[in-house]
């Protein structure tokens, strides 16, 4: 990798589009990049590593503001372990409320169906009038 990029550089390298690596420099998350006498921006390869690193961390579910906190605890003396651990401790509990309203959507949904198998026709659908009443929450 060059010592310098342009945008489309570290776009390309991070498997972002341009509008991407942008979106992240307006928001503060990509530190604003240096720039040639023509306008050009230029980025060093840590461009690149803070766009892998906030893909990587969106993919776990984390909001760029977190990813944002996240990303400050690492770029301090040394990395902070107690905070980013509570941080991806709060994140875990989150995946796992959402897990459990899946699991419980999953349940109804099996309800729904076995309704409509067992008592299906023509003129009736249970599972359009279970919608209509509400009657398929948990």
């Amino acid at each position: 990798m060059n010592p310098e990029l342009t945008i489309g550089g570290v776009a390309r390298n991070a498997g972002v589009n341009v509008q991407t690596v942008r979106y992240y420099e307006r928001r503060g998350i990509l530190p604003p990049a240096g720039r040639r006498r023509s306008g050009y921006r230029l980025y060093t390869p840590e461009a690149v590593r803070i766009i892998r690193f906030i893909k990587n961390a969106q993919w776990l579910g984390f909001s760029l503001d977190e990813i944002a906190r996240l990303l400050r605890l690492r770029s301090g003396r040394g990395a902070q372990c107690g905070p980013t651990k509570r941080q991806a401790e709060s994140r875990l509990r989150t995946v796992r409320e959402k897990i459990s309203g899946l699991r419980a959507m999953e349940r109804a949904l099996l309800r729904l169906l076995k309704s409509c198998a067992a008592r299906g026709g023509r003129d009736f659908c249970p599972i359009l009038e279970s919608l209509r009443k509400g009657g398929s929450r948990p």
